[in-house]
Protein backbone atom coordinates (compact mmCIF):
# COMPACT_ATOMS: atom_id res chain seq x y z
CA UNK A 1 0.00 0.00 0.00
CA UNK A 2 1.39 3.50 -0.77
CA UNK A 3 1.40 6.26 1.90
CA UNK A 4 0.87 9.97 1.18
CA UNK A 5 4.54 10.37 0.30
CA UNK A 6 4.42 7.58 -2.30
CA UNK A 7 6.53 5.20 -0.18
CA UNK A 8 5.70 1.49 -0.37
CA UNK A 9 4.51 0.15 2.94
CA UNK A 10 3.73 -3.48 3.82
CA UNK A 11 0.44 -4.32 5.52
CA UNK A 12 0.29 -7.43 7.69
CA UNK A 13 -3.03 -9.31 7.58
CA UNK A 14 -3.99 -11.68 10.37
CA UNK A 15 -5.15 -15.20 9.43
CA UNK A 16 -8.67 -14.39 10.66
CA UNK A 17 -8.90 -11.24 8.53
CA UNK A 18 -7.62 -13.12 5.51
CA UNK A 19 -10.35 -15.73 5.96
CA UNK A 20 -13.02 -13.05 6.27
CA UNK A 21 -11.81 -11.31 3.13
CA UNK A 22 -11.77 -14.55 1.17
CA UNK A 23 -15.26 -15.64 2.19
CA UNK A 24 -16.63 -12.17 1.49
CA UNK A 25 -15.23 -12.03 -2.03
CA UNK A 26 -17.71 -12.34 -4.93
CA UNK A 27 -15.74 -15.26 -6.35
CA UNK A 28 -15.96 -17.28 -3.17
CA UNK A 29 -19.63 -16.43 -2.68
CA UNK A 30 -20.71 -17.33 -6.21
CA UNK A 31 -23.18 -20.24 -6.27
CA UNK A 32 -22.31 -23.46 -8.04
CA UNK A 33 -23.43 -23.54 -11.68
CA UNK A 34 -26.68 -25.36 -12.39
CA UNK A 35 -25.66 -28.48 -14.38
CA UNK A 36 -29.04 -28.53 -16.14
CA UNK A 37 -28.61 -24.94 -17.29
CA UNK A 38 -25.13 -25.77 -18.54
CA UNK A 39 -26.48 -28.78 -20.44
CA UNK A 40 -29.22 -26.73 -22.10
CA UNK A 41 -26.72 -24.02 -23.07
CA UNK A 42 -24.33 -26.47 -24.77
CA UNK A 43 -23.53 -25.15 -28.28
CA UNK A 44 -23.63 -28.52 -30.04
CA UNK A 45 -27.26 -29.41 -29.37
CA UNK A 46 -29.29 -29.90 -32.59
CA UNK A 47 -31.03 -26.71 -33.70
CA UNK A 48 -34.45 -28.36 -33.90
CA UNK A 49 -34.11 -29.40 -30.25
CA UNK A 50 -33.01 -25.97 -29.11
CA UNK A 51 -36.12 -24.47 -30.72
CA UNK A 52 -38.24 -26.45 -28.25
CA UNK A 53 -36.60 -24.99 -25.15
CA UNK A 54 -38.81 -21.89 -24.91
CA UNK A 55 -41.99 -23.97 -24.70
CA UNK A 56 -40.62 -26.83 -22.60
CA UNK A 57 -38.51 -24.86 -20.08
CA UNK A 58 -36.18 -27.79 -19.34
CA UNK A 59 -34.03 -25.91 -16.83
CA UNK A 60 -36.99 -25.05 -14.63
CA UNK A 61 -38.61 -28.49 -15.02
CA UNK A 62 -35.55 -30.63 -14.26
CA UNK A 63 -34.42 -28.33 -11.46
CA UNK A 64 -37.84 -28.71 -9.85
CA UNK A 65 -37.62 -32.49 -10.16
CA UNK A 66 -34.19 -32.44 -8.53
CA UNK A 67 -32.09 -34.13 -11.20
CA UNK A 68 -28.48 -34.18 -10.03
CA UNK A 69 -25.01 -35.21 -11.21
CA UNK A 70 -24.37 -38.93 -10.91
CA UNK A 71 -28.03 -39.94 -11.26
CA UNK A 72 -28.94 -43.04 -13.24
CA UNK A 73 -31.96 -42.06 -15.32
CA UNK A 74 -34.73 -43.74 -17.31
CA UNK A 75 -36.31 -41.58 -20.03
CA UNK A 76 -39.63 -43.29 -20.79
CA UNK A 77 -40.71 -43.14 -24.45
CA UNK A 78 -37.98 -40.65 -25.17
CA UNK A 79 -39.12 -39.62 -28.65
CA UNK A 80 -36.30 -37.87 -30.48
CA UNK A 81 -34.10 -37.77 -27.38
CA UNK A 82 -34.73 -34.13 -26.48
CA UNK A 83 -34.61 -34.73 -22.72
CA UNK A 84 -32.28 -37.72 -23.03
CA UNK A 85 -29.41 -35.51 -24.19
CA UNK A 86 -30.04 -32.71 -21.71
CA UNK A 87 -30.21 -35.15 -18.80
CA UNK A 88 -27.13 -37.08 -19.95
CA UNK A 89 -25.07 -33.91 -19.84
CA UNK A 90 -26.59 -32.77 -16.56
CA UNK A 91 -25.86 -36.05 -14.73
CA UNK A 92 -22.31 -36.06 -16.08
CA UNK A 93 -19.87 -38.91 -16.70
CA UNK A 94 -20.69 -40.59 -13.40
CA UNK A 95 -24.38 -40.70 -14.35
CA UNK A 96 -26.24 -42.54 -17.08
CA UNK A 97 -29.43 -42.15 -19.12
CA UNK A 98 -31.33 -45.09 -20.61
CA UNK A 99 -33.85 -44.02 -23.25
CA UNK A 100 -36.82 -46.37 -23.61
CA UNK A 101 -38.50 -46.17 -26.99
CA UNK A 102 -40.91 -48.48 -28.84
CA UNK A 103 -38.98 -50.07 -31.73
CA UNK A 104 -41.58 -49.08 -34.34
CA UNK A 105 -40.81 -45.42 -33.61
CA UNK A 106 -37.11 -45.82 -34.40
CA UNK A 107 -37.33 -47.67 -37.69
CA UNK A 108 -36.75 -44.92 -40.25
CA UNK A 109 -33.25 -44.08 -41.43
CA UNK A 110 -33.69 -40.54 -40.13
CA UNK A 111 -34.65 -41.69 -36.63
CA UNK A 112 -31.82 -44.22 -36.51
CA UNK A 113 -29.29 -41.63 -37.65
CA UNK A 114 -30.50 -39.12 -35.04
CA UNK A 115 -30.11 -41.62 -32.22
CA UNK A 116 -26.73 -42.79 -33.49
CA UNK A 117 -25.53 -39.19 -33.55
CA UNK A 118 -26.86 -38.52 -30.04
CA UNK A 119 -25.14 -41.58 -28.61
CA UNK A 120 -21.94 -40.58 -30.38
CA UNK A 121 -22.10 -37.13 -28.74
CA UNK A 122 -23.05 -38.45 -25.32
CA UNK A 123 -21.28 -41.64 -24.29
CA UNK A 124 -23.41 -42.07 -21.15
CA UNK A 125 -26.61 -42.72 -23.14
CA UNK A 126 -28.17 -46.07 -23.98
CA UNK A 127 -31.21 -46.84 -26.14
CA UNK A 128 -33.59 -49.61 -25.11
CA UNK A 129 -35.91 -50.56 -27.97
CA UNK A 130 -38.79 -52.22 -26.18
CA UNK A 131 -42.56 -51.82 -26.14
CA UNK A 132 -43.78 -50.29 -22.86
CA UNK A 133 -46.62 -52.80 -22.83
CA UNK A 134 -44.19 -55.59 -21.91
CA UNK A 135 -41.09 -53.73 -20.78
CA UNK A 136 -38.79 -55.53 -18.35
CA UNK A 137 -36.66 -53.40 -16.05
CA UNK A 138 -34.22 -54.54 -13.39
CA UNK A 139 -35.33 -53.69 -9.83
CA UNK A 140 -33.85 -50.67 -8.04
CA UNK A 141 -32.01 -49.46 -11.15
CA UNK A 142 -32.84 -45.76 -11.48
CA UNK A 143 -32.48 -42.67 -9.30
CA UNK A 144 -34.72 -40.68 -11.60
CA UNK A 145 -37.44 -41.56 -14.13
CA UNK A 146 -38.89 -39.04 -16.56
CA UNK A 147 -42.23 -39.30 -18.33
CA UNK A 148 -42.44 -36.23 -20.52
CA UNK A 149 -45.80 -35.94 -22.33
CA UNK A 150 -46.15 -39.72 -22.44
CA UNK A 151 -47.99 -41.03 -19.39
CA UNK A 152 -51.32 -40.51 -21.17
CA UNK A 153 -50.11 -43.13 -23.67
CA UNK A 154 -50.68 -45.73 -20.98
CA UNK A 155 -54.36 -45.19 -21.87
CA UNK A 156 -53.80 -45.01 -25.63
CA UNK A 157 -53.84 -47.67 -28.33
CA UNK A 158 -53.38 -47.40 -32.06
CA UNK A 159 -53.48 -49.96 -34.85
CA UNK A 160 -51.93 -47.38 -37.18
CA UNK A 161 -48.84 -47.02 -35.02
CA UNK A 162 -48.86 -50.63 -33.79
CA UNK A 163 -49.23 -49.38 -30.22
CA UNK A 164 -51.13 -52.00 -28.28
CA UNK A 165 -53.43 -51.44 -25.35
CA UNK A 166 -51.65 -51.08 -22.01
CA UNK A 167 -52.67 -51.63 -18.42
CA UNK A 168 -51.52 -48.51 -16.53
CA UNK A 169 -51.37 -50.28 -13.17
CA UNK A 170 -49.14 -53.05 -14.53
CA UNK A 171 -46.87 -50.52 -16.22
CA UNK A 172 -46.49 -48.43 -13.06
CA UNK A 173 -45.78 -51.55 -11.04
CA UNK A 174 -42.74 -52.16 -13.27
CA UNK A 175 -41.65 -48.52 -13.00
CA UNK A 176 -42.04 -48.57 -9.20
CA UNK A 177 -39.85 -51.66 -8.94
CA UNK A 178 -37.20 -50.18 -11.25
CA UNK A 179 -37.01 -46.92 -9.28
CA UNK A 180 -34.57 -46.97 -6.38
CA UNK A 181 -36.03 -46.42 -2.90
CA UNK A 182 -36.03 -42.65 -2.47
CA UNK A 183 -35.88 -42.17 -6.24
CA UNK A 184 -37.94 -39.64 -8.18
CA UNK A 185 -40.41 -39.98 -11.03
CA UNK A 186 -41.13 -36.73 -12.85
CA UNK A 187 -44.31 -36.50 -14.92
CA UNK A 188 -45.22 -33.77 -17.40
CA UNK A 189 -48.45 -34.15 -19.36
CA UNK A 190 -51.16 -32.30 -21.24
CA UNK A 191 -54.08 -31.30 -19.01
CA UNK A 192 -57.47 -32.69 -19.93
CA UNK A 193 -60.88 -32.19 -18.42
CA UNK A 194 -62.31 -34.71 -15.93
CA UNK A 195 -63.98 -37.49 -17.88
CA UNK A 196 -65.78 -40.74 -17.26
CA UNK A 197 -63.67 -42.46 -19.90
CA UNK A 198 -59.98 -41.54 -19.74
CA UNK A 199 -59.15 -43.71 -22.74
CA UNK A 200 -61.69 -41.92 -24.92
CA UNK A 201 -60.27 -38.52 -23.96
CA UNK A 202 -56.71 -39.67 -24.63
CA UNK A 203 -57.70 -41.16 -27.98
CA UNK A 204 -59.41 -37.94 -29.05
CA UNK A 205 -57.15 -35.24 -27.61
CA UNK A 206 -53.98 -36.88 -26.14
CA UNK A 207 -54.84 -35.25 -22.82
CA UNK A 208 -55.85 -36.56 -19.42
CA UNK A 209 -57.21 -35.36 -16.11
CA UNK A 210 -54.28 -34.66 -13.72
CA UNK A 211 -56.31 -36.22 -10.90
CA UNK A 212 -56.12 -39.56 -12.72
CA UNK A 213 -52.35 -39.29 -13.00
CA UNK A 214 -52.01 -38.60 -9.30
CA UNK A 215 -54.40 -41.38 -8.33
CA UNK A 216 -52.57 -43.91 -10.53
CA UNK A 217 -49.17 -43.12 -9.03
CA UNK A 218 -50.45 -43.15 -5.47
CA UNK A 219 -52.12 -46.51 -6.09
CA UNK A 220 -48.78 -47.83 -7.40
CA UNK A 221 -47.10 -46.94 -4.10
CA UNK A 222 -45.46 -43.61 -4.95
CA UNK A 223 -45.82 -40.58 -2.70
CA UNK A 224 -46.68 -37.16 -4.10
CA UNK A 225 -43.83 -34.67 -3.58
CA UNK A 226 -45.39 -31.61 -5.18
CA UNK A 227 -46.18 -29.83 -8.42
CA UNK A 228 -44.93 -26.86 -10.40
CA UNK A 229 -46.94 -24.34 -12.41
CA UNK A 230 -44.01 -23.57 -14.70
CA UNK A 231 -45.83 -25.00 -17.75
CA UNK A 232 -49.33 -23.86 -16.85
CA UNK A 233 -51.33 -22.03 -19.53
CA UNK A 234 -54.69 -20.63 -18.37
CA UNK A 235 -55.55 -19.76 -21.98
CA UNK A 236 -55.72 -23.44 -22.95
CA UNK A 237 -59.36 -24.59 -22.99
CA UNK A 238 -58.38 -28.28 -22.52
CA UNK A 239 -60.69 -29.20 -25.43
CA UNK A 240 -58.26 -28.95 -28.34
CA UNK A 241 -56.14 -31.75 -29.78
CA UNK A 242 -52.58 -31.18 -28.58
CA UNK A 243 -51.26 -31.44 -32.16
CA UNK A 244 -53.48 -28.63 -33.40
CA UNK A 245 -51.18 -25.80 -34.60
CA UNK A 246 -53.21 -23.34 -32.54
CA UNK A 247 -52.05 -24.93 -29.27
CA UNK A 248 -49.16 -27.25 -30.09
CA UNK A 249 -46.20 -26.54 -27.84
CA UNK A 250 -48.33 -24.24 -25.69
CA UNK A 251 -50.73 -26.63 -23.95
CA UNK A 252 -51.54 -26.33 -20.29
CA UNK A 253 -49.26 -28.97 -18.77
CA UNK A 254 -49.17 -30.51 -15.33
CA UNK A 255 -45.74 -31.03 -13.74
CA UNK A 256 -45.88 -33.63 -10.95
CA UNK A 257 -43.06 -34.97 -8.78
CA UNK A 258 -43.42 -38.40 -7.21
CA UNK A 259 -41.04 -40.37 -4.99
CA UNK A 260 -40.68 -44.05 -4.22
CA UNK A 261 -40.64 -44.32 -0.41
CA UNK A 262 -37.45 -45.56 1.21
CA UNK A 263 -39.29 -47.78 3.65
Amino acid sequence: VANTFGEARTMKISPLLALLLLTASPLAAAPAANPVAAAVAAPDRPADQVELDAGRKPVEVLTFFGLKPGDRVLDVMAGGGYYTEIMARAVGPKGYVMALEPPQFVKTDKAKAAWDALIERDKNVGLMLMSPQNVALAPDSYDFVLMHLVYHDAYWESAKYDFKRMDPATFLKVVFSATKPGGIVGVVDHVGQPADDTRATVDKLHRMDPAVIKADFLAAGFVFEGESAVLANPADDHKTLVFDPAIRGKTDRVVYKFRRPKG
